[in-house]
Protein backbone atom coordinates (compact mmCIF):
# COMPACT_ATOMS: atom_id res chain seq x y z
CA UNK A 1 0.00 0.00 0.00
CA UNK A 2 2.97 2.58 0.81
CA UNK A 3 4.64 1.77 -2.32
CA UNK A 4 1.74 2.60 -4.09
CA UNK A 5 0.89 5.63 -2.61
CA UNK A 6 4.67 6.56 -3.20
CA UNK A 7 4.04 5.41 -7.05
CA UNK A 8 1.38 7.81 -7.20
CA UNK A 9 3.30 11.09 -5.68
CA UNK A 10 5.98 10.03 -7.87
CA UNK A 11 3.83 10.60 -10.56
CA UNK A 12 1.58 13.79 -9.33
CA UNK A 13 5.21 15.37 -9.01
CA UNK A 14 6.54 14.33 -12.39
CA UNK A 15 3.14 15.90 -14.00
CA UNK A 16 3.19 18.70 -11.66
CA UNK A 17 7.08 19.46 -12.62
CA UNK A 18 6.09 19.70 -16.59
CA UNK A 19 2.78 21.23 -15.56
CA UNK A 20 3.05 24.05 -18.06
CA UNK A 21 3.74 21.30 -21.03
CA UNK A 22 0.74 19.67 -20.03
CA UNK A 23 -1.55 22.84 -20.37
CA UNK A 24 -0.47 23.63 -23.36
CA UNK A 25 -0.98 19.98 -25.13
CA UNK A 26 -4.56 20.31 -23.20
CA UNK A 27 -5.09 23.73 -24.69
CA UNK A 28 -3.78 22.14 -27.87
CA UNK A 29 -6.15 18.87 -28.04
CA UNK A 30 -9.13 20.74 -26.57
CA UNK A 31 -9.06 23.22 -29.04
CA UNK A 32 -8.40 21.00 -32.02
CA UNK A 33 -11.41 18.22 -31.00
CA UNK A 34 -13.70 21.16 -30.52
CA UNK A 35 -13.42 22.41 -33.86
CA UNK A 36 -13.81 18.70 -35.13
CA UNK A 37 -17.39 18.39 -32.74
CA UNK A 38 -18.37 22.08 -34.60
CA UNK A 39 -18.29 20.65 -38.13
CA UNK A 40 -20.38 17.82 -37.51
CA UNK A 41 -23.65 18.51 -38.44
CA UNK A 42 -26.56 18.31 -36.42
CA UNK A 43 -28.79 14.77 -37.82
CA UNK A 44 -32.37 14.90 -37.02
CA UNK A 45 -35.20 11.92 -36.93
CA UNK A 46 -38.82 12.28 -37.76
CA UNK A 47 -40.76 9.43 -36.89
CA UNK A 48 -43.90 8.49 -37.56
CA UNK A 49 -46.74 5.02 -36.83
CA UNK A 50 -48.79 3.50 -39.11
CA UNK A 51 -51.14 0.89 -38.37
CA UNK A 52 -51.73 -2.08 -41.39
CA UNK A 53 -55.09 -3.81 -41.41
CA UNK A 54 -55.33 -7.17 -43.36
CA UNK A 55 -58.69 -8.77 -41.02
CA UNK A 56 -60.97 -8.71 -43.68
CA UNK A 57 -63.72 -11.28 -42.97
CA UNK A 58 -64.89 -11.53 -46.49
CA UNK A 59 -61.43 -12.52 -47.70
CA UNK A 60 -60.82 -14.96 -44.90
CA UNK A 61 -64.16 -16.34 -45.95
CA UNK A 62 -62.72 -16.76 -49.82
CA UNK A 63 -59.43 -18.20 -48.60
CA UNK A 64 -57.98 -15.93 -50.87
CA UNK A 65 -54.49 -16.51 -51.11
CA UNK A 66 -51.46 -14.05 -50.86
CA UNK A 67 -52.93 -12.45 -47.55
CA UNK A 68 -52.18 -11.94 -44.13
CA UNK A 69 -48.99 -12.89 -42.95
CA UNK A 70 -47.58 -12.25 -46.08
CA UNK A 71 -49.00 -9.02 -46.85
CA UNK A 72 -46.94 -8.36 -43.56
CA UNK A 73 -44.51 -9.76 -44.86
CA UNK A 74 -43.99 -7.46 -47.78
CA UNK A 75 -44.53 -4.58 -46.12
CA UNK A 76 -41.60 -4.61 -43.81
CA UNK A 77 -39.10 -5.87 -46.78
CA UNK A 78 -40.73 -3.32 -49.23
CA UNK A 79 -41.68 -0.15 -47.61
CA UNK A 80 -37.22 0.74 -47.35
CA UNK A 81 -36.73 -0.96 -50.93
CA UNK A 82 -34.31 1.01 -53.00
CA UNK A 83 -37.22 1.54 -55.88
CA UNK A 84 -39.42 3.54 -53.05
CA UNK A 85 -35.75 5.37 -51.36
CA UNK A 86 -35.26 6.49 -55.22
CA UNK A 87 -38.89 8.23 -54.94
CA UNK A 88 -37.59 9.60 -51.75
CA UNK A 89 -34.54 10.94 -53.37
CA UNK A 90 -36.15 12.77 -56.12
CA UNK A 91 -38.91 14.28 -54.57
CA UNK A 92 -37.41 15.72 -51.38
CA UNK A 93 -34.37 18.25 -51.32
CA UNK A 94 -31.84 15.17 -51.42
CA UNK A 95 -32.14 15.26 -54.64
CA UNK A 96 -31.47 18.56 -55.95
CA UNK A 97 -27.57 17.86 -56.63
CA UNK A 98 -27.68 14.75 -58.07
CA UNK A 99 -26.93 14.89 -61.62
CA UNK A 100 -25.44 10.97 -62.27
CA UNK A 101 -26.47 7.51 -61.59
CA UNK A 102 -23.59 6.98 -59.26
CA UNK A 103 -24.66 9.98 -57.14
CA UNK A 104 -28.10 8.43 -57.28
CA UNK A 105 -26.78 5.42 -56.04
CA UNK A 106 -24.45 6.74 -53.24
CA UNK A 107 -27.59 8.82 -51.96
CA UNK A 108 -29.76 5.61 -52.01
CA UNK A 109 -26.91 4.13 -50.22
CA UNK A 110 -27.21 7.07 -47.63
CA UNK A 111 -29.91 6.86 -47.07
CA UNK A 112 -30.43 3.25 -46.58
CA UNK A 113 -28.66 3.89 -43.59
CA UNK A 114 -31.04 6.16 -42.20
CA UNK A 115 -34.30 4.87 -43.02
CA UNK A 116 -35.62 2.62 -40.30
CA UNK A 117 -38.99 0.74 -40.50
CA UNK A 118 -39.52 -1.09 -37.54
CA UNK A 119 -42.82 -3.90 -36.62
CA UNK A 120 -43.45 -2.70 -32.96
CA UNK A 121 -46.54 -5.25 -33.15
CA UNK A 122 -48.28 -7.72 -35.70
CA UNK A 123 -49.88 -4.58 -37.63
CA UNK A 124 -48.32 -1.74 -35.94
CA UNK A 125 -44.94 -0.01 -38.35
CA UNK A 126 -42.39 2.53 -36.99
CA UNK A 127 -40.67 4.61 -40.06
CA UNK A 128 -37.99 6.60 -39.04
CA UNK A 129 -35.81 9.04 -40.96
CA UNK A 130 -32.93 10.61 -39.76
CA UNK A 131 -31.28 13.07 -41.82
CA UNK A 132 -28.17 15.56 -41.04
CA UNK A 133 -26.87 17.26 -44.12
CA UNK A 134 -23.79 19.84 -43.47
CA UNK A 135 -24.88 21.77 -46.30
CA UNK A 136 -28.17 22.85 -44.53
CA UNK A 137 -29.19 24.52 -41.52
CA UNK A 138 -30.57 22.74 -38.42
CA UNK A 139 -34.24 24.05 -39.46
CA UNK A 140 -33.61 22.78 -42.54
CA UNK A 141 -32.78 19.11 -41.38
CA UNK A 142 -35.17 19.05 -39.61
CA UNK A 143 -37.94 20.03 -41.69
CA UNK A 144 -36.36 17.44 -44.13
CA UNK A 145 -36.48 14.66 -42.10
CA UNK A 146 -39.94 15.17 -41.49
CA UNK A 147 -40.64 15.43 -45.53
CA UNK A 148 -38.58 12.32 -46.02
CA UNK A 149 -40.86 10.12 -43.47
CA UNK A 150 -44.09 11.65 -45.24
CA UNK A 151 -42.91 10.62 -48.37
CA UNK A 152 -42.38 7.04 -47.13
CA UNK A 153 -45.71 6.85 -45.94
CA UNK A 154 -47.33 8.55 -49.01
CA UNK A 155 -45.42 5.84 -51.43
CA UNK A 156 -47.12 3.47 -49.09
CA UNK A 157 -49.91 3.91 -49.93
CA UNK A 158 -49.79 4.67 -53.70
CA UNK A 159 -48.13 1.26 -53.93
CA UNK A 160 -50.08 -1.14 -51.46
CA UNK A 161 -53.73 0.51 -51.57
CA UNK A 162 -53.84 2.05 -54.90
CA UNK A 163 -51.54 -0.09 -57.12
CA UNK A 164 -53.07 -3.36 -55.74
CA UNK A 165 -56.20 -2.98 -58.06
CA UNK A 166 -53.72 -2.69 -61.09
CA UNK A 167 -51.64 -5.89 -60.24
CA UNK A 168 -54.50 -7.72 -59.84
CA UNK A 169 -56.19 -6.85 -63.20
CA UNK A 170 -52.30 -7.71 -64.59
CA UNK A 171 -52.47 -11.03 -62.89
CA UNK A 172 -55.94 -12.05 -64.32
CA UNK A 173 -54.83 -11.05 -67.79
CA UNK A 174 -51.81 -13.10 -67.81
CA UNK A 175 -53.90 -15.94 -66.17
CA UNK A 176 -56.39 -15.92 -69.56
CA UNK A 177 -53.37 -16.23 -71.47
CA UNK A 178 -51.80 -19.12 -70.20
CA UNK A 179 -55.66 -20.24 -69.81
CA UNK A 180 -55.83 -19.79 -73.02
CA UNK A 181 -52.72 -21.83 -74.17
CA UNK A 182 -53.45 -24.96 -72.16
CA UNK A 183 -56.96 -25.30 -73.28
CA UNK A 184 -55.37 -25.38 -77.00
CA UNK A 185 -52.60 -28.07 -75.63
CA UNK A 186 -55.61 -29.88 -73.40
CA UNK A 187 -57.79 -30.10 -76.80
CA UNK A 188 -54.57 -31.86 -78.55
CA UNK A 189 -54.07 -34.25 -76.26
CA UNK A 190 -57.53 -35.22 -75.96
CA UNK A 191 -57.81 -35.62 -79.61
CA UNK A 192 -54.99 -37.73 -79.26
CA UNK A 193 -56.26 -39.95 -76.41
CA UNK A 194 -59.93 -40.00 -78.67
CA UNK A 195 -57.91 -41.62 -81.87
CA UNK A 196 -55.96 -44.30 -79.54
CA UNK A 197 -58.85 -45.45 -77.55
CA UNK A 198 -60.68 -45.88 -80.97
CA UNK A 199 -57.70 -47.74 -82.20
CA UNK A 200 -57.17 -49.90 -79.23
CA UNK A 201 -60.33 -50.14 -77.44
CA UNK A 202 -59.03 -52.89 -75.09
CA UNK A 203 -56.34 -50.79 -73.91
CA UNK A 204 -57.93 -47.43 -73.14
CA UNK A 205 -56.26 -45.92 -70.06
CA UNK A 206 -52.86 -47.40 -71.01
CA UNK A 207 -50.95 -50.66 -69.52
CA UNK A 208 -51.65 -48.84 -66.02
CA UNK A 209 -55.28 -48.82 -66.30
CA UNK A 210 -55.34 -52.04 -67.56
CA UNK A 211 -53.35 -54.17 -65.04
CA UNK A 212 -56.13 -51.92 -62.67
CA UNK A 213 -59.00 -53.52 -64.14
CA UNK A 214 -57.24 -56.93 -64.41
CA UNK A 215 -56.83 -56.42 -60.70
CA UNK A 216 -60.51 -55.38 -60.07
CA UNK A 217 -61.72 -58.18 -62.14
CA UNK A 218 -60.04 -61.20 -60.51
CA UNK A 219 -61.08 -59.59 -56.95
CA UNK A 220 -64.51 -59.44 -58.70
CA UNK A 221 -63.99 -63.39 -59.71
CA UNK A 222 -62.85 -64.34 -56.02
CA UNK A 223 -66.16 -62.68 -55.15
CA UNK A 224 -68.19 -64.74 -57.69
CA UNK A 225 -66.15 -67.99 -56.60
CA UNK A 226 -67.53 -67.24 -53.55
CA UNK A 227 -71.04 -66.60 -54.07
CA UNK A 228 -71.00 -69.41 -56.43
CA UNK A 229 -69.79 -71.88 -53.29
CA UNK A 230 -72.53 -70.78 -51.97
CA UNK A 231 -75.06 -71.26 -54.46
CA UNK A 232 -73.69 -75.23 -54.90
CA UNK A 233 -74.29 -75.29 -50.88
CA UNK A 234 -77.45 -73.78 -50.56
CA UNK A 235 -78.48 -76.44 -53.56
CA UNK A 236 -77.60 -79.46 -52.34
CA UNK A 237 -79.45 -78.77 -48.78
CA UNK A 238 -82.54 -77.86 -50.98
CA UNK A 239 -82.37 -80.93 -52.70
CA UNK A 240 -81.70 -82.65 -49.73
CA UNK A 241 -85.09 -81.77 -48.24
CA UNK A 242 -86.81 -82.74 -51.36
CA UNK A 243 -85.67 -85.90 -50.98
CA UNK A 244 -86.83 -86.22 -47.20
CA UNK A 245 -90.48 -85.01 -48.04
CA UNK A 246 -93.27 -87.24 -49.90
CA UNK A 247 -94.60 -85.72 -53.01
CA UNK A 248 -98.29 -86.80 -51.03
CA UNK A 249 -100.12 -87.03 -48.05
CA UNK A 250 -101.69 -90.32 -47.25
CA UNK A 251 -104.72 -89.92 -45.48
CA UNK A 252 -105.53 -93.83 -43.63
CA UNK A 253 -109.17 -95.19 -44.69
CA UNK A 254 -111.16 -97.42 -43.16
CA UNK A 255 -107.95 -100.22 -43.39
CA UNK A 256 -105.70 -98.68 -40.79
CA UNK A 257 -102.83 -95.88 -40.90
CA UNK A 258 -99.90 -98.10 -41.55
CA UNK A 259 -99.35 -95.94 -45.19
CA UNK A 260 -99.31 -92.87 -43.17
CA UNK A 261 -96.61 -94.16 -40.33
CA UNK A 262 -94.59 -95.40 -43.61
CA UNK A 263 -94.02 -92.20 -44.70
CA UNK A 264 -93.31 -90.82 -41.85
CA UNK A 265 -90.85 -93.16 -40.92
CA UNK A 266 -89.41 -92.79 -44.49
CA UNK A 267 -89.06 -89.10 -44.00
CA UNK A 268 -87.17 -89.31 -40.24
CA UNK A 269 -84.57 -91.64 -42.09
CA UNK A 270 -84.20 -89.35 -44.86
CA UNK A 271 -83.71 -86.12 -42.15
CA UNK A 272 -81.07 -88.36 -40.14
CA UNK A 273 -78.63 -89.26 -43.79
CA UNK A 274 -78.84 -85.50 -44.57
CA UNK A 275 -77.73 -84.88 -40.95
CA UNK A 276 -74.49 -87.09 -41.65
CA UNK A 277 -75.35 -89.90 -39.98
CA UNK A 278 -74.39 -93.23 -41.65
CA UNK A 279 -76.12 -96.82 -41.69
CA UNK A 280 -73.97 -97.76 -38.76
CA UNK A 281 -75.80 -95.50 -36.41
CA UNK A 282 -78.17 -97.64 -33.72
CA UNK A 283 -80.85 -94.56 -34.17
CA UNK A 284 -80.74 -95.20 -37.63
CA UNK A 285 -80.68 -98.46 -37.84
CA UNK A 286 -83.84 -98.52 -35.56
CA UNK A 287 -85.56 -96.87 -38.06
CA UNK A 288 -85.11 -98.53 -40.67
CA UNK A 289 -86.42 -102.00 -38.92
CA UNK A 290 -88.93 -99.71 -38.06
CA UNK A 291 -89.55 -98.84 -41.64
CA UNK A 292 -89.23 -102.57 -42.33
CA UNK A 293 -92.45 -103.66 -40.11
CA UNK A 294 -94.38 -100.69 -41.37
CA UNK A 295 -94.05 -102.01 -45.12
CA UNK A 296 -95.29 -105.26 -44.21
CA UNK A 297 -98.11 -103.64 -42.34
CA UNK A 298 -98.86 -101.99 -45.36
CA UNK A 299 -99.04 -104.76 -48.05
CA UNK A 300 -101.79 -105.86 -45.13
CA UNK A 301 -103.95 -103.23 -45.52
CA UNK A 302 -104.19 -102.95 -48.91
CA UNK A 303 -106.28 -100.45 -50.54
CA UNK A 304 -107.82 -99.09 -47.49
CA UNK A 305 -105.75 -95.18 -47.47
CA UNK A 306 -105.33 -92.59 -50.19
CA UNK A 307 -103.21 -89.72 -50.90
CA UNK A 308 -103.16 -86.01 -52.03
CA UNK A 309 -100.65 -83.61 -53.11
CA UNK A 310 -97.83 -82.21 -50.32
CA UNK A 311 -97.81 -78.20 -50.19
CA UNK A 312 -94.53 -78.68 -48.82
CA UNK A 313 -92.88 -80.45 -51.72
CA UNK A 314 -94.53 -78.60 -54.06
CA UNK A 315 -92.52 -75.29 -52.50
CA UNK A 316 -89.18 -77.00 -52.17
CA UNK A 317 -89.36 -77.76 -55.71
CA UNK A 318 -90.30 -73.77 -56.65
CA UNK A 319 -86.98 -73.03 -54.55
CA UNK A 320 -84.94 -75.05 -55.72
CA UNK A 321 -85.68 -74.25 -59.11
CA UNK A 322 -84.55 -70.27 -58.28
CA UNK A 323 -81.54 -71.68 -56.81
CA UNK A 324 -80.79 -73.96 -59.79
CA UNK A 325 -81.19 -70.19 -61.71
CA UNK A 326 -78.85 -68.90 -59.93
CA UNK A 327 -76.19 -71.06 -59.66
CA UNK A 328 -76.47 -71.31 -63.40
CA UNK A 329 -75.92 -67.05 -63.72
CA UNK A 330 -73.10 -66.72 -60.95
CA UNK A 331 -71.44 -69.94 -63.43
CA UNK A 332 -72.53 -67.46 -66.68
CA UNK A 333 -70.63 -64.42 -64.95
CA UNK A 334 -67.74 -66.71 -64.15
CA UNK A 335 -66.88 -67.67 -67.57
CA UNK A 336 -67.32 -63.67 -68.36
CA UNK A 337 -65.31 -62.75 -65.79
CA UNK A 338 -62.63 -65.52 -67.21
CA UNK A 339 -62.89 -64.18 -70.87
CA UNK A 340 -62.42 -60.77 -69.94
CA UNK A 341 -59.28 -61.54 -68.19
CA UNK A 342 -58.13 -63.79 -70.95
CA UNK A 343 -58.33 -60.95 -73.15
CA UNK A 344 -56.86 -58.06 -71.54
CA UNK A 345 -54.01 -60.33 -70.23
CA UNK A 346 -53.25 -61.26 -74.06
CA UNK A 347 -53.36 -57.35 -75.12
CA UNK A 348 -51.38 -56.10 -72.54
CA UNK A 349 -48.94 -58.90 -73.47
CA UNK A 350 -49.01 -59.21 -76.74
CA UNK A 351 -48.31 -55.38 -77.42
CA UNK A 352 -45.99 -53.89 -75.43
CA UNK A 353 -45.20 -50.93 -77.16
CA UNK A 354 -49.32 -50.22 -78.20
CA UNK A 355 -49.66 -49.88 -74.29
CA UNK A 356 -46.43 -47.36 -73.50
CA UNK A 357 -47.75 -45.53 -75.84
CA UNK A 358 -51.06 -45.67 -74.37
CA UNK A 359 -49.84 -44.89 -70.66
CA UNK A 360 -47.70 -41.94 -71.82
CA UNK A 361 -51.17 -40.61 -74.25
CA UNK A 362 -53.06 -40.80 -70.60
CA UNK A 363 -50.62 -39.14 -68.67
CA UNK A 364 -49.71 -36.32 -70.65
CA UNK A 365 -53.50 -35.83 -70.96
CA UNK A 366 -53.85 -36.02 -66.71
CA UNK A 367 -51.13 -33.53 -66.44
CA UNK A 368 -52.71 -30.91 -68.82
CA UNK A 369 -55.65 -31.64 -67.30
CA UNK A 370 -54.33 -31.20 -63.40
CA UNK A 371 -52.66 -27.57 -64.73
CA UNK A 372 -55.70 -26.29 -66.49
CA UNK A 373 -57.91 -26.78 -63.30
CA UNK A 374 -55.15 -25.20 -60.90
CA UNK A 375 -54.64 -22.04 -63.79
CA UNK A 376 -59.09 -21.62 -63.91
CA UNK A 377 -59.23 -22.12 -59.85
CA UNK A 378 -56.07 -19.02 -59.67
CA UNK A 379 -57.62 -16.77 -62.36
CA UNK A 380 -61.30 -17.27 -60.36
CA UNK A 381 -59.60 -16.42 -56.68
CA UNK A 382 -57.59 -13.63 -58.38
CA UNK A 383 -60.97 -12.42 -60.29
CA UNK A 384 -63.00 -12.88 -56.93
CA UNK A 385 -60.21 -10.97 -54.82
CA UNK A 386 -60.24 -7.89 -57.93
CA UNK A 387 -64.00 -7.51 -56.90
CA UNK A 388 -63.29 -7.60 -53.23
CA UNK A 389 -60.84 -4.97 -53.41
CA UNK A 390 -62.48 -3.25 -55.08
CA UNK A 391 -66.18 -3.19 -53.05
CA UNK A 392 -64.20 -3.65 -50.11
CA UNK A 393 -60.59 -2.91 -49.93
CA UNK A 394 -58.90 -5.95 -47.37
CA UNK A 395 -56.37 -3.67 -47.24
CA UNK A 396 -56.74 -0.89 -45.05
CA UNK A 397 -54.34 1.94 -44.06
CA UNK A 398 -54.15 4.06 -40.94
CA UNK A 399 -51.53 6.79 -39.85
CA UNK A 400 -51.85 6.32 -36.31
CA UNK A 401 -48.86 9.20 -35.14
CA UNK A 402 -48.19 11.32 -38.22
CA UNK A 403 -44.41 12.54 -38.96
CA UNK A 404 -43.02 14.39 -36.22
CA UNK A 405 -40.92 17.86 -36.46
CA UNK A 406 -37.73 17.42 -34.67
CA UNK A 407 -37.59 20.16 -31.90
CA UNK A 408 -33.71 18.55 -30.81
CA UNK A 409 -31.01 17.01 -32.73
CA UNK A 410 -30.74 13.49 -32.46
CA UNK A 411 -27.61 13.09 -33.16
CA UNK A 412 -24.34 14.20 -32.13
CA UNK A 413 -24.58 14.21 -28.55
CA UNK A 414 -22.68 17.17 -28.82
CA UNK A 415 -22.38 18.26 -24.48
CA UNK A 416 -21.02 15.20 -24.03
CA UNK A 417 -18.56 15.31 -26.71
CA UNK A 418 -17.67 18.90 -25.88
CA UNK A 419 -17.06 17.09 -21.95
CA UNK A 420 -15.31 14.23 -23.59
CA UNK A 421 -12.87 16.77 -25.44
CA UNK A 422 -12.17 18.56 -22.15
CA UNK A 423 -11.18 15.35 -20.39
CA UNK A 424 -9.45 14.30 -23.10
CA UNK A 425 -7.43 17.13 -23.50
CA UNK A 426 -6.39 16.96 -19.37
CA UNK A 427 -5.40 13.26 -19.91
CA UNK A 428 -3.28 13.67 -23.15
CA UNK A 429 -1.20 16.71 -21.41
CA UNK A 430 -0.85 14.81 -17.73
CA UNK A 431 -0.07 11.57 -19.87
CA UNK A 432 2.83 13.35 -22.30
CA UNK A 433 4.13 15.04 -18.93
CA UNK A 434 4.27 11.81 -17.50
CA UNK A 435 5.95 9.62 -20.27
CA UNK A 436 8.76 12.80 -20.56
CA UNK A 437 9.25 12.69 -16.83
CA UNK A 438 9.84 8.83 -17.32
CA UNK A 439 12.53 9.15 -20.15
CA UNK A 440 14.72 11.38 -17.54
CA UNK A 441 17.49 10.21 -15.11
CA UNK A 442 16.39 10.91 -11.48
CA UNK A 443 13.70 10.20 -8.72
CA UNK A 444 11.39 12.10 -7.19
CA UNK A 445 11.63 10.25 -3.43
CA UNK A 446 14.12 9.50 -1.41
CA UNK A 447 12.12 5.81 -1.24
CA UNK A 448 12.84 5.05 -4.97
CA UNK A 449 16.10 6.11 -4.97
CA UNK A 450 16.75 3.89 -2.21
CA UNK A 451 15.19 0.83 -3.85
CA UNK A 452 16.74 1.86 -7.52
CA UNK A 453 19.94 1.61 -5.76
CA UNK A 454 19.78 -0.85 -3.11
CA UNK A 455 21.77 1.41 -0.21
CA UNK A 456 20.56 3.34 2.05
CA UNK A 457 19.75 7.27 1.78
CA UNK A 458 21.35 9.08 4.50
CA UNK A 459 18.78 12.44 4.11
CA UNK A 460 17.57 14.97 1.80
CA UNK A 461 17.75 18.34 0.96
CA UNK A 462 14.78 20.53 1.21
CA UNK A 463 14.73 22.97 -1.59
CA UNK A 464 15.10 26.75 -0.44
CA UNK A 465 13.60 29.84 -2.50
CA UNK A 466 14.58 33.22 -1.82
CA UNK A 467 11.28 35.55 -1.36
CA UNK A 468 11.60 36.84 -4.60
CA UNK A 469 11.83 33.49 -6.16
CA UNK A 470 9.13 32.64 -4.30
CA UNK A 471 6.52 35.48 -4.98
CA UNK A 472 7.23 34.31 -8.48
CA UNK A 473 6.20 31.26 -7.91
CA UNK A 474 2.98 32.49 -6.63
CA UNK A 475 2.48 33.98 -9.38
CA UNK A 476 3.22 31.51 -12.33
CA UNK A 477 1.06 29.21 -9.73
CA UNK A 478 -2.20 31.71 -10.08
CA UNK A 479 -1.22 31.66 -13.65
CA UNK A 480 -1.02 28.11 -14.29
CA UNK A 481 -4.66 27.90 -12.23
CA UNK A 482 -5.91 30.87 -14.54
CA UNK A 483 -4.91 29.20 -17.66
CA UNK A 484 -6.57 26.00 -16.78
CA UNK A 485 -9.88 27.76 -15.50
CA UNK A 486 -9.90 29.49 -18.58
CA UNK A 487 -9.55 25.93 -20.73
CA UNK A 488 -13.05 24.82 -18.29
CA UNK A 489 -14.94 28.23 -18.70
CA UNK A 490 -14.23 28.04 -22.76
CA UNK A 491 -15.90 24.47 -22.22
CA UNK A 492 -19.06 25.83 -20.16
CA UNK A 493 -19.04 28.45 -23.12
CA UNK A 494 -19.41 26.14 -26.06
CA UNK A 495 -21.96 24.07 -23.73
CA UNK A 496 -24.21 27.21 -23.42
CA UNK A 497 -23.50 28.12 -26.73
CA UNK A 498 -25.06 24.72 -27.71
CA UNK A 499 -28.02 24.82 -25.51
CA UNK A 500 -28.68 28.34 -27.08
CA UNK A 501 -28.93 26.96 -30.56
CA UNK A 502 -30.56 23.92 -29.85
CA UNK A 503 -33.93 25.74 -28.13
CA UNK A 504 -34.12 28.06 -31.08
CA UNK A 505 -34.54 25.22 -34.06
CA UNK A 506 -37.72 25.84 -35.38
Amino acid sequence: MDQAFDEVRAALHTVWNRRWLALAIAWGVCVAGWLVVALIPNSYESRARIFVELDDVLSEQLQIAGEGRQELVKVRQTLASAVNLEKVVRATKLGEDIRTEPEMQAAIAKLTENIKVESQQDNLFEISATIGKSDLSDAENAALAQDVTQKMIDIFREENVAGARGEVADTIVFLDEQLEERKQELEAAEQRRMAFEAANPELIGGSATVSTRITNLRSEMRGVDADLAAAQSALAAISGQIASTPRTMVVPGQGGGARQALAEARSQLAGMRSRGLTDGHPDLQAVQRQIALLEKQAASEGDGSYGSPNPAYTSLISIRAERQANLQALQARKAALQSDITAMMAAQSSEPAVAAEGNRISRDYDVLRTKYDELLKNREEMRLRGDVQTERSAFQFQVIDPPTAPRRPASPNRPLLLLGVLFAGIAAGAGVAFALGRLKAGFATAERLERSLDLPVAGTISRSMTPDRKTHERLRLKQFAGGLAALGGLCVVLLAIEFIQVGTVA
